[in-house]
């Protein structure tokens, strides 16, 4: 698939970042599509970066997923029901609270990675040994990119 960037971004580097976004972007369509559906999106997104970050607010973790605060709310309130997050006292104001992931849910979060990973390796095990040998040396420029993404996406959270 080849994605036109935009009129102006007509270079041959240009032109290559918006297929590689765009073959990115199908391959990760594709993971979500074979992932087990027992839960939205939303939910594992923000069991995520719980994970990730550490205990949250909600109305941090609101902003950090991009949803508003009452959903949030409903979404950690059928998380706590399954176990997957707790609810604890804030330690730097008594007042507040924090919702933390437990182990339950990490445990959940490293099963779909599991199948996820199955589900990749499965296909890179069909691929040529050039191709493997290409894709293992792009690993660093993905993970500079996933780090660039990460960036862009807290200084747009820090904007709101």
């Amino acid at each position: 698939m080849s994605t036109t960037v935009g009129p102006r971004d007509t270079t041959p580097v240009v032109r290559a970042g918006g297929d590689a976004a765009a073959a990115v972007y199908d391959l990760l369509a594709s993971f979500v599509r074979l992932s087990p559906r027992d839960m939205s999106l939303t939910s594992i997104a923000a069991l995520s970066t719980l994970e990730r970050t550490g205990p949250r607010r909600i109305t941090e973790l609101a902003a950090s997923e991009g949803v508003t605060q009452p959903s949030v709310t409903s979404l950690v309130a059928a998380l706590v029901r399954v176990g997957y997050v707790e609810r604890r006292g804030d330690p730097t104001d008594k007042r507040a609270v924090v919702v933390a992931i437990t182990e339950a849910g990490s445990a959940y979060l490293g099963a779909r990675r599991a199948v996820t990973a199955g589900i990749f390796a499965d296909a890179v095990d069909q691929l040529s040994a050039e191709e493997a040998a290409t894709l293992a040396a792009a690993v660093p420029v993905i993970e500079r990119l996933r780090d660039l993404v990460e960036r862009q996406r807290g200084a747009a959270q820090d904007q709101k």
